[in-house]
């Protein structure tokens, strides 16, 4: 692990390369995107603490949309779920877009509702449980594959010589994430994350190993398009994301905003490059994450890292240790850790000048407005 200046910035792999970027883009002002999914695997019980119920669950994504896009509201459409511990995550990134006026897109891969908000509908489904062995019908995931290359040009464009910020929010979204890593021949067994403080690691090995026998993909001389792979047991946001990465990294900067979900989805990209778009220049991409997940004890980040290879993995160093509000030192006890471009967001925070004591005031400001307007 390496600390650069801005000292709250860590590198934890492909150093030299994680420098390079950081140093490229200091100072710039980035395009935030969020791309929202669902799959049923969020609905099973302990998969996910993003949302106390299943039920919650069904509208965690459309309420950190809604929040993450408008801030505190009286009465908000979408209210955010109740976490069983800590405050979700879609609190950080909205101190850094409201700070910055960050540009800022909202993506529908696929949803149980339409959101509240602005947003760009891709004409995606929800999908089905990884379990299936059928998460989505393989059409579905090439229209989103499109869809994602055509805004990667797009917004490509509008950066000009700035970078993006490619953020998520899938609830479940790190079990179809080990399930797409696992598929294409990563052994990620034990290593992913979790919003638990304790990785439900277990749970979610069966339930992929589940989906990836029904759907064939459990022999490893199988050969498979990863667009099967996707179809099979993945999520709508995976496969958008990497589009909008592969054809964005052509030409500036991509900031993968997360965790295990965007480790995944540097795998899968590197897959695509192989099989159908060479252009991407993978060197432009990087994952920034928070060190909650990057330093988590109860799964390997870094170690995955390694195993997907030629991605540097860069996380925030901010804490909540400090904090007076106990929802927020709850990250410091392994809730949460990560989500809706937390880390991401905050990395560009500190690249433009914040630290991350400041970042901690920031966010405190919008907690206690929120809790404010929650109890009036």
């Amino acid at each position: 692990m390496t600390i650069i200046d801005p000292p709250d910035i860590k590198i934890y792999t492909e150093i030299e390369q994680g420098k390079k970027w950081l140093n490229q883009y200091r100072g710039c002002l980035p395009i935030f995107t969020c791309t929202l999914g669902f799959t049923a695997t969020a609905l099973l019980e302990g998969i996910s603490t993003a949302g106390s119920t299943s039920e919650s669950r069904r509208y965690t994504a459309l309420a950190d949309g809604e929040f993450l896009v408008n801030g505190i509201q009286k009465n908000p459409t979408f209210p955010l779920p109740p976490l069983t511990v800590g405050i979700s995550p879609t609190f950080i990134s909205r101190a850094v877009v409201e700070k910055f006026n960050l540009p800022l897109y909202l993506f529908n891969a696929g949803l149980l509702q339409k959101p509240s908000v602005k947003n760009i509908d891709l004409q995606g489904k929800p999908a089905n449980c990884v379990s299936s062995g059928k998460a989505l019908p393989l059409e579905v995931v090439k229209h989103l594959y499109q869809q994602g290359l055509c805004w990667g040009e797009i917004l490509a464009k509008e950066a000009k010589s700035s970078y993006l910020i490619l953020s998520e929010c899938v609830v479940g979204g790190t079990t179809t994430a080990l399930a797409v890593l696992t598929a294409l021949g990563i052994d990620s067994r034990g290593k992913v994350n979790s919003s638990h403080p304790i990785c439900n690691h277990q749970q979610k090995w069966d339930l992929v190993q589940e989906g990836l026998k029904k759907a064939g993909l459990n022999n490893e001389n199988n050969l498979i398009n990863p667009l099967q792979i996707i179809a099979a047991v993945g999520d709508p946001m995976q496969i958008v994301v990497a589009g909008i990465a592969l054809s964005a990294s052509k030409k500036i900067g991509v900031m993968l905003a997360g965790g295990t979900q965007m480790l995944a989805i540097f795998a899968l990209i590197k897959a695509l490059k192989n099989t159908s778009y060479h252009h991407a220049k993978l060197e432009n991409i990087i994952i920034g994450t928070t060190r909650w997940v990057a330093e988590d004890l109860t799964g390997d980040t870094i170690g995955l890292s390694h195993l997907i290879g030629n991605v540097s993995l860069c996380a925030t160093d901010l804490n909540f240790s400090t904090s007076s509000y106990s929802n927020l030192q709850a990250y410091e006890k392994g809730y949460v850790k990560e989500g809706v471009g937390a880390g991401g967001s905050a990395i560009a925070s500190h690249l433009l000048g914040i630290t991350k004591e400041e970042l901690l005031h920031m966010v405190e400001a919008i907690v206690s407005s929120f809790v404010m307007v929650t109890k009036s």
